[in-house]
């Protein structure tokens, strides 16, 4: 209550947003994608507040991707399904069961339409083990490449991050895991050198970074295209970056649309 919105994190503004939709008084309330830059308790938070607006005459339509909370949240469920970009087509409500095994599998029983030509499932791949033994071989040979932060502390008004140093190398995924507000953002953007920790003379890594925020607010006026070129130079139309990056993220399709 205290603090300016601006300072707010990524989730502490999704609840302040959810809040503000929340007290209005109107017949239909209507969420965007609520659970976006919540954590799993928040998430569920969130949602039992969603559901408590619920009235003999009030209603709600929420859009979500999330299906665990789309199960928990949900009385009725449409589907939607087309070319992004180019066209989309709603399904009639149905039961929240049918509804989400219905976008599983591509399928839509009632209109005899599929939509996707192959189904959705959360196997985890038979040959995992054996990948993870070549990615630890190949960071035993790479123990060159270690790199190391140290100590950290970041105070942002009545906020403290402390942090513990530690390693990092090649062929590996670190994730974060912590509730919103706690600074997992903020220890990114020290790591990116887009923050300076309160000690300014702490040595850290010299690293080459490439960053994807948490809020996106573009800036450049201009197609994909054009920023492509303007950043990568003629690299962007190279046939691996083509086949690695463009193809897997269908960037092709959003070449001539202004960012």
């Amino acid at each position: 209550m205290t603090r300016e919105i601006g300072q707010l994190s990524g989730g502490e503004l999704q609840r302040f947003i959810i809040a503000m939709t929340c007290v209005q008084t109107a017949d239909i309330y209507m969420f965007d994608e609520p659970s976006s830059y919540l954590d799993v308790k928040q998430r569920l938070k969130a949602s039992r507040m969603i559901r408590s607006l619920l009235g003999p005459q009030l209603y709600v339509v929420c859009v979500e991707h999330d299906l665990s909370i789309l199960d928990y949240l949900s009385d009725f469920i449409c589907c939607l399904y087309g070319t992004p970009g180019a066209y989309g087509v709603v399904t009639m409500p149905m039961s929240v069961r049918q509804g989400i095994n219905v976008f599983l599998a591509g399928f839509v029983p009632s209109e005899n339409m599929r939509f996707r030509d192959f189904e959705l499932t959360f196997k985890v791949s038979e040959n995992e083990t054996a990948v993870e033994a070549v990615y630890d071989s190949q960071a035993a040979k790479d123990n060159k490449s270690v790199f190391t932060y140290p100590d950290l502390v970041k105070t942002m008004g009545p906020f403290k991050l402390t942090v513990n140093s530690g390693t990092f190398k090649p062929s590996e995924i670190v994730m974060m895991l912590g509730q919103n507000g706690t600074g997992k953002t903020t220890l990114i953007k020290l790591l990116a050198g887009i923050l300076q920790p309160d000690d300014e003379e702490v040595d850290m890594p010299k690293l080459s970074v490439s960053l994807k925020p948490q809020t996106i607010a573009p800036k450049f006026e201009g197609s994909v295209q054009e920023l492509l070129y303007l950043k990568l130079k003629d690299n962007w139309a190279s046939a691996l970056f083509k086949s690695e990056v463009m193809g897997p993220l269908r960037i092709d399709e959003l070449m001539d649309n202004q960012v």
